[in-house]
């Protein structure tokens, strides 16, 4: 259904049509955000080897999580902010790790660095998710 708006200039009397356009609300986040894929979080909640720890250690990574996936942290800064003894949190990572939810890259300034998986969720750019699950498949299509 078009609706048509005929608006009356004042100066010159001209009569200029238009139509309604619906343009809709776009909310200002002003806090850190991520999107996170409900699938894989319902597949995190059933997992029974997913102990408190390692999903107390993973919270925290989402909620420090950097623009492109990237985690820039320590695993003593881990254990130091979520009060836990740091083979805890190595033991927690490396949980993470082995089940792909957290990816490990290589070591930065002697600091292991991580990624989160982008098949859990993404902060960023949706353009840029795009751009990795085609990059990704590339990559394992060249592989096969």
């Amino acid at each position: 259904m078009n609706k048509v708006i005929d608006q009356v200039d004042a100066k010159t009397g001209e009569i200029m049509r238009g139509f309604v356009v619906y343009v809709p609300h776009r909310p200002k986040v002003s806090e850190g955000w991520f999107m996170g894929f409900q699938e894989k979080f319902i597949a995190i909640a059933k997992d029974p080897d997913m102990t408190w720890g390692s999903a107390k250690v993973l919270m925290y990574l989402f909620g420090v999580l950097d623009f492109e996936n990237f985690i820039h942290c320590s695993q003593k800064h881990i254990s130091e902010e979520l009060e836990m003894q740091q083979s805890h949190v190595s033991r927690a990572m490396s949980f993470l790790v082995s089940k792909g939810i957290v990816l490990q890259s290589p070591v930065v300034d002697g600091i292991k660095c991580y990624r989160l998986n982008p098949n859990y969720g993404w902060r960023g750019k949706v353009k840029n998710l795009d751009r990795y699950h085609r990059d990704h498949l590339k990559l394992v299509s060249s592989d096969q």
